[in-house]
């Protein structure tokens, strides 16, 4: 199974707006590679009605064991799992429905007009067959209709250890390294690496590229975040189990802050000074960055959902967080008063570590579930303003990978969504 992850900067502010997206898609370099943070798996609990309802008709009495066939105006009998001889399973009903639906969406996307945007720098980790990853940039140049032609600038480097997550970081400017948290292996420990930018840059003579900036032994990260607040200059952190590490670039120095769950979302704020965390119990909690690791009241906010939180996203202004969870719930909270003032509907989840994306500049909110769709929220009054099939057959290994950019190539470019499946590169942009 071949995963990867990647990710990208907005630059610009653009007012809110309902125009439709449109589909511009075509194959990229052969390298698996997808434009988000994460991927994983689709559920396996999920299974389909037999009732009359899902046949079609009514009329039709719901028989336990059978479904009801509209075209051939009968009943057939179900069988549990697998059956050579009767492919007519519960499984199979299911995948022939999504399918069934996923094409029909598509049709209805192909229906619609397509439109050309410009480029963007989008930062990589593939998932290679033998085990470990690749590092890359790619840069997205001129995506004309109908052909998608990606060019990859990729480094020699390889290591032979996953990537569990991964950071833009500004160190000498904006976006200058890459923050990456790697799996330990055997004897050799997990640690946090940072890497410069240029490092992937094909200008660089053969034999003088330059070197990894500096590595820090932290096993077991599940989440990092770099700083840009004032109180936690040159500054990352890492998720740990039951621990949050904040280590400064420069000096090493570590502030270590306990916890009673596995760390799986952070982000820094930049106004105040707070690191915000998201917990496999639920929890979410801000770190005062002015408190030290032994002394008490660090915790400055507390927030709870009903399971495990994957991402928490800060809001422009400081004053909202949205977080989304395990359980597909996705909430905007309010920091001051500490309560849900919205909730968006629809998305799937039920035990996967999903990215969330949230753009002001266009003020929508964009997430892929485990069912493989990718939804479009309006941020504002949190409806569903569409919802875009893979276009690849719904599989559980091939959730796709989404990155959204409101000036996708910089600062002539126009709002557009990259959706990245197995080997393919798709756009979606606004007329």
């Amino acid at each position: 199974m071949h995963k990867s992850r990647g990710q990208s900067r907005r630059h610009g502010r653009r007012s809110h707006r309902h125009n439709p997206w449109f589909r511009q898609h075509g194959s990229n370099e052969r390298n698996n590679t997808r434009a988000a943070k994460h991927g994983s798996s689709h559920s396996d609990d999920e299974a389909p009605s037999t009732s009359s309802s899902t046949a079609g008709s009514s009329s039709v009495p719901d028989l336990p064991g059978y479904y009801f066939d509209p075209e051939k105006k009968r009943y057939f009998r179900l069988l549990p799992g697998h059956n050579n001889c009767n492919p007519l399973t519960k499984e199979g009903i299911w995948q022939k429905e999504m399918e069934s639906k996923r094409l029909q969406l598509l049709e209805e996307e192909d229906k619609q007009g397509k439109a050309d945007t410009n480029s963007d720098r989008l930062f990589t980790v593939n998932d290679v067959k033998v085990g470990g990853s690749k590092y890359g940039i790619i840069n997205l140049r001129g995506l004309k209709t109908p052909t998608l032609r990606v060019h990859m600038h990729e480094n020699l480097y390889f290591t032979n250890r996953k990537v569990n997550a991964v950071s833009w970081a500004s160190l000498n400017h904006l976006d200058s390294h890459i923050l990456l948290c790697l799996m330990g292996i055997a004897e050799t420990p997990g640690c946090a690496t940072l890497l410069p930018a240029s490092l992937f840059v094909s200008s660089h003579p053969a034999g003088d590229r330059p070197g990894m900036l500096c590595s820090f032994r932290i096993p077991g990260a599940w989440s990092c975040a770099w700083s840009l607040n004032i109180q936690a200059n040159n500054c990352f952190s890492t998720g740990l189990s039951r621990r949050v590490l904040v280590t400064s670039v420069v000096t090493g120095h570590r502030q270590s802050f306990g916890t009673s769950s596995d760390v799986l979302a952070q982000q820094f704020a930049v106004m105040a000074p707070l690191l915000f965390n998201g917990c496999r119990s639920g929890e979410i909690f801000a770190i005062d960055l002015r408190c030290r690791n032994q002394g008490k009241g660090w915790k400055a906010t507390r927030l709870l959902h009903d399971s495990a939180v994957t991402s928490v996203q800060i809001l422009q202004e400081e004053q909202c967080l949205m977080a989304s969870d395990m359980a597909g719930t996705i909430k905007l909270w309010d920091l001051r008063t500490t309560k849900c003032i919205r909730q968006y509907e629809g998305h799937v989840n039920e035990y996967a570590h999903l990215p969330l994306h949230v753009h002001e500049e266009e003020g929508i909110v964009v997430a892929v579930g485990q069912d493989c769709y990718t939804r479009i929220w309006s941020l504002h009054d949190a409806q569903l303003l569409r919802t875009i099939p893979s276009p690849h057959p719904t599989s559980k290994a091939d959730i796709p990978s989404v990155a959204f950019s409101s000036r996708l190539g910089g600062f002539r470019g126009a709002p557009g969504l990259l959706m990245a499946i197995q080997q393919d590169l798709y756009c979606f942009s606004y007329s």
